[in-house]
């Protein structure tokens, strides 16, 4: 059972770009966000009317969707946030298999692990060449994007 607070998850279809400045807190490239902002649905995170979550989810075919991006401002992580982002998602597109890609940040893939998401396939050298400056996070350089999935159609 989700906490009671004031945390509501709205589908945003106009004015995307206002939330740029949270979308670059999971994806750290303009030109990147702009591939996928317009084409998938954006979910905003509000906290007491505040923006602190979002997450964009691209539908591939139709029984896949990828979470493009999902972020959360920092002093609110490690709080459920991104976990009742990602049950969001889930609800929104049931018997669909849903893929998302990260980085080998350690506590992200934890992360996402704990949230029933299991390993995919990997695409060498994705961060490497396809941002302009080194990523690091945790003390890891990100080379290869890891892709995970979770087959929300058996989750019923």
């Amino acid at each position: 059972m989700e906490p009671k607070d004031n945390f509501v998850i709205v589908k945003v279809n106009n004015n995307r770009k206002q939330y740029l400045p949270l979308l670059l807190t999971g994806d750290e490239s303009e030109s990147m966000i702009d591939r996928y902002i317009d084409s998938g649905i954006l979910y905003v995170g509000f906290l007491n009317d505040d923006p602190m979550a979002v997450c964009v989810v691209v539908r591939l075919d139709p029984d896949t969707v990828e979470i493009k991006n999902l972020a959360v401002v920092a002093g609110y992580r490690c709080q459920g946030y991104g976990g009742r982002m990602l049950k969001h998602v889930e609800r929104q597109h049931p018997d669909n298999i849903i893929i998302l890609g990260t980085g080998e940040t350690p506590s992200t893939l934890r992360f996402y692990k704990s949230c029933g998401y299991s390993y995919s396939h990997s695409i060498p050298d994705f961060f490497t060449d396809n941002y302009p400056a080194p990523i690091i996070e945790e003390g890891v350089t990100l080379r290869d994007m890891v892709y995970l999935k979770k087959d929300n159609r058996t989750q019923k």
